[in-house]
């Protein structure tokens, strides 16, 4: 089982190369997220959907394609085909690291034609009949997102798919030479980090780490939203410290000397589809100018990395993590550990 993820700015031919696509590669589907985000606005109240400007920005979106692509492979198998435009690289990070999660690889491919070619098929668009105004608003959408498109692909899309020049191409001729690759093999899987999702609650141990201004190191995980501290879950057998400082290494490549010192222990409730379970902080110390200034990050699993001040990370951290952090720092302040129950002491 695969996905075939056809991305490229809004006009590109995505959705007319799918359907050829489908009929070249053998055992394929269409999967067209789009079908999602319309159906949203039947399920979301009004106000909640009017504080986005799309629907890529809801947490649900992006979790329903994840569920939706998993549930159709297990359901038909083979390959599926889904053209989408995928502009932010945190959003395409969530949705791939989802799908590799549940071990299915993503073969990423961007339509690519020149701009000016770009912009005469979007003159040319066919726009739904029924829309009011849906010529000029289809349109204008399709052009406002050319300037998002090239800054992707200036910033990280170049790197991190194939891109395939339709230019001169048919939408035929696009499907025909992205099957014949497909089948040769040529594209090879999305290199994102697999994280088995979880089936019962997890323990996991973070380290926070300082710089010698007392600003706290986060790192941006590519296979989940948000910010987090380097650290991860704890394995069958193994001491919670020691996995945090084991993830510390794997992480950022930098080696702890001592056994990092507990500072809060938090009960994070279960919210669906998570489970839940508790989180150890621990205190790693203040980190030397030198090694504060090379932390490596290896292979796929993490995006960037910073150091924040506890006002900084407030606006980085989800709310539960931020809160954990606050209550952490007051703990490493008293010299005392805190009992936390979905971020809120007890005790």
């Amino acid at each position: 089982m695969t996905v075939v993820w056809i991305n490229g700015a809004f006009g590109a031919g995505k959705t007319t190369t799918a359907r050829e696509l489908i009929e070249l590669i053998p055992h394929s589907t269409l999967f067209d997220p789009e079908v999602i985000g319309g159906s949203l606005a039947h399920l979301l109240p009004p106000k909640h959907l009017a504080e986005v400007g799309d629907f890529q920005d809801l947490p649900i979106w992006r979790r329903l394609v994840v569920d939706t692509a998993t549930a159709m492979l297990a359901e038909l198998g083979g390959t599926l085909v889904v053209p989408m435009t995928l502009l932010r690289q945190e959003y395409r990070d969530e949705i791939f690291g989802g799908l590799a999660a549940r071990r299915i690889p993503v073969q990423h491919l961007v339509l690519a034609p020149a701009e000016t070619i770009l912009r005469e098929r979007i003159a040319g668009r066919e726009v739904p009949p029924d829309l009011p105004d849906g010529e000029m608003r289809v349109r204008q959408w399709s052009y406002d997102h050319i300037e998002p498109y090239r800054a992707a692909l200036a910033s990280w899309l170049t790197a991190d798919a194939h891109l395939v020049d339709t230019s001169a191409l048919t939408p035929y001729e696009t499907a025909a030479r992205i099957a014949e690759s497909v089948g040769r093999g040529d594209f090879a899987p999305c290199d994102i980090v697999q994280t088995p999702e979880p089936t019962a609650e997890t323990l996991a141990a973070g380290v926070l780490l300082f710089d010698e201004r007392d600003r706290v190191l986060l790192v941006d995980p590519t296979y989940k939203p948000g910010w987090e501290f380097p650290g991860g879950v704890v394995e069958r057998g193994e001491a919670p410290a020691r996995a945090g400082m084991r993830e510390v290494a794997e992480e950022t490549g930098i080696r702890l000397r001592e056994v990092p010192r507990l500072l809060v222990v938090d009960w994070e409730r279960p919210v669906p589809p998570g489970y839940g379970g508790l989180r150890l902080l621990f205190d790693g110390g203040r980190l030397p100018f030198d090694e504060a200034a090379q932390v490596v990050l290896p292979g796929p699993e993490l995006r960037g990395w910073r150091f924040a001040t506890e006002q900084e990370a407030a606006g980085m951290l989800p709310p539960v993590r931020y809160e954990r952090l606050r209550w952490a720092l007051r703990a490493r302040e008293r010299g005392k550990a805190l009992y936390l129950e979905a971020g809120v002491p007890l005790g």
